[in-house]
């Protein structure tokens, strides 16, 4: 009975850790799920700027990562493979991944050595990604046609990223 009571107490606590980890998620998100997204702009690869509303109507794909995170490097190879080479064709879809915090040439780096062909973009002075959220990286936010945010995630899991997946499919379908 003791144990039961002990693994009772055990569950309790780690429900309860569950709760504020998901509460102080929350509050790191400055754009939730069923906002309009942010607009921004930023540089390509020729240093030309590049707005946001020149979007429109597509599905956007937003990725925050930095060179350094752990989590990050394990999602990346995912988004090359699950992301972009399944809809790097498709007129209706862009994706977009910023480097929080890092500038141009740490950005290139990490593309090059690891052979990433999906468009990473600097971040440097995180202009972009404080429009979005207060902390924690990898993120991601799926912005349907019509400009809304119908996807947010924070940190890496690999049944997350299978879930933003299908919600990508499905957006693409329509």
């Amino acid at each position: 009975m003791k144990g039961m009571q002990k693994g009772i107490g055990l569950l309790v606590l780690i429900l309860l850790s569950l709760a504020s980890i998901n509460a102080f998620s929350q509050k790191e998100d400055l754009v939730k799920k069923g906002q309009q997204a942010p607009a921004f702009s930023f540089k390509d690869e020729q240093n030309h700027v590049i707005n946001s509303s020149s979007f429109a109507g597509k599905v956007i794909l937003i990725n925050f990562f930095a060179t350094w995170c752990p989590p990050c490097r394990q999602e990346m190879p995912l988004l090359e493979e699950f992301v972009w080479k399944e809809y790097q064709d498709n007129p209706n879809f862009k994706l977009l991944a910023f480097g929080r915090g890092n500038n141009v040439e740490e950005v290139n780096k990490l593309k090059f050595t690891n052979q990433f062909d999906f468009p990473m973009f600097a971040d440097e002075n995180k202009s972009i990604y404080t429009k979005f959220a207060t902390a924690v990286i990898p993120r991601c936010y799926i912005i349907d046609k019509k400009g809304v945010v119908v996807y947010v995630s924070s940190g890496f899991e690999k049944y997350e990223f299978d879930k933003m997946v299908l919600v990508l499919n499905n957006l693409l379908k329509e």
